[in-house]
């Protein structure tokens, strides 16, 4: 009971009024003595009322009893001594083992006393360390021998040496009794509140996951077709004789990249809304079927790749194929945004009992400076890659294939040009799956 907590003020007021301050406001500061701070609840007030009463009606019991035995002199004198100790219990949460030590030592020479130093020893059972317990009923039992001795007249009374022992050791067991109950319970509300602060941290931790995936889907989807629509525009603004042909082929393409970047943009904006998740379907994800199509596209904008796939007609898993077409996408973009006009070799190869390797490489014409592409736009936009990076798309790209179990690299080629490679296992690890859907 010697930690620290914040106050708990999720527990209703009601709860709190009727619970000891030490369970209804969570884990207290304690000083060395074990007295704690904290404000009384209403229980604590109506059990403080009742032991004072307790002490009061105790001490003048034991005092009339022995009016008989003690001069009026001592009665006055005991009486007197009674005050301090029974005055003391109103503070005794706060400093339990001062109080102790007063009410017990009082109650060695006066009998009126003894109640006080009953409560204060119950107490100190109860918010001191079981050493500091032990030593103030060694002193009560020091204070059990030496009444008899005061209030018997020519003879000592080991009944009632042994009626104070064992009212002592009752006393001791039942503070005892109520501080390991009162560990209990502060120790499985602590456990609760640890196992609530876990689960909004995983909470919380599955909610960033989602967000960078959504990051890395609006990348890898948006970052491609926004280049495609920068592209074409390009070429319609600083191309104005174009014939009409290529004109309405530049639109379509504009008008179907837009669409399909509205759709995109529609799915991920339904997973960032408060509760989508439970309702959103997933929308289609890409597999390696899927590329022949983006590479149509990209030489539509006059982009000269090659292909060269070695995995054709053999079968992927989704999550795969999904990885092969976007390290495929992300190296198109950034071609198209930093090397326009360059000539893209695009290659994947692997086996069954191995591993899946796709690379993509663009390097520099060789011959005339200008030599482009036939079907390539001749805006000086496209020409000067006129995109704006944001720099994260390798990166996410990296996480994307750590997930799997995979590994990328990149590096800028000697003469000009650039190389990206991604290497991963053919079967993906479990573990890695749910997140790079």
């Amino acid at each position: 009971m010697n930690v620290s907590a914040a106050r708990d003020d999720r527990l209703p007021r009601w709860q709190r009024l009727l619970l000891p301050a030490t369970i209804g406001a969570g884990y207290a500061e304690r000083d060395a003595g074990g007295g704690t701070t904290l404000p009384r609840s209403l229980r604590d007030w109506l059990v403080d009322v009742v032991l004072f009463l307790f002490a009061l009606i105790a001490g003048g019991g034991f005092l009339a009893a022995s009016r008989h035995t003690v001069s009026t002199t001592m009665s006055i004198v005991e009486g007197v001594a009674a005050i301090a100790p029974c005055l003391a219990l109103w503070v005794r949460r706060r400093h339990p083992l001062a109080v102790g030590w007063l009410a017990v030592g009082c109650s060695t020479f006066s009998l009126a006393s003894v109640g006080a130093a009953l409560v204060a020893l119950f107490t100190v059972a109860v918010h001191c360390p079981p050493r500091r317990t032990l030593q103030l009923a060694l002193l009560a039992a020091v204070a059990g021998g030496t009444i008899p001795a005061i209030y018997n007249e020519g003879r000592y009374a080991f009944g009632d040496l042994a009626f104070w022992l064992v009212i002592t050791v009752a006393t001791v067991g039942v503070g005892l009794y109520v501080r390991a109950r009162r560990e209990l319970v502060l120790s499985l509300k602590e456990r609760a509140r640890r196992a609530e602060d876990e689960q909004h941290l995983r909470a919380r931790e599955a909610q960033l996951a989602e967000r960078a995936r959504i990051a890395r889907e609006m990348h890898d989807v948006l970052a491609h077709r926004i280049s495609l629509l920068s592209l074409h525009a390009g070429a319609l603004e600083f191309n104005p004789d174009a014939s009409p042909g290529e004109i309405a082929r530049a639109a379509a393409v504009i008008r179907e990249s837009a669409r399909e970047a509205q759709e995109e943009l529609r799915g991920v904006i339904g997973v960032l809304r408060a509760g989508a998740e439970a309702d959103r379907a997933e929308p289609p994800q890409p597999t390696l079927a899927d590329l022949g199509r983006l590479i149509d596209e990209s030489r539509a904008t006059g982009m000269d790749l090659t292909l060269r796939n070695e995995l054709e007609g053999q079968s992927l898993s989704p999550i795969l194929g999904r990885t092969v077409y976007r390290v495929i996408q992300e190296g198109l973009t950034n071609v198209r945004k930093h090397a326009p006009g360059q000539l893209v070799a695009i290659t994947i190869d692997g086996t069954q009992t191995g591993e899946v390797r796709v690379e993509v490489v663009n390097r520099p014409r060789v011959g005339r400076a200008d030599a482009r592409h036939p079907n390539a736009p001749t805006s000086p936009a496209a020409q000067a890659g006129d995109h704006v990076g944001s720099g994260t798309g390798l990166m996410g790209l990296g996480e994307r294939m750590a997930l799997i179990g995979g590994r990328l690299t990149s590096e800028a080629l000697p003469g000009g040009g650039f190389r990206l490679a991604a290497t991963f296992p053919w079967t993906s690890p479990e573990a890695g799956e749910r997140p790079v859907e």
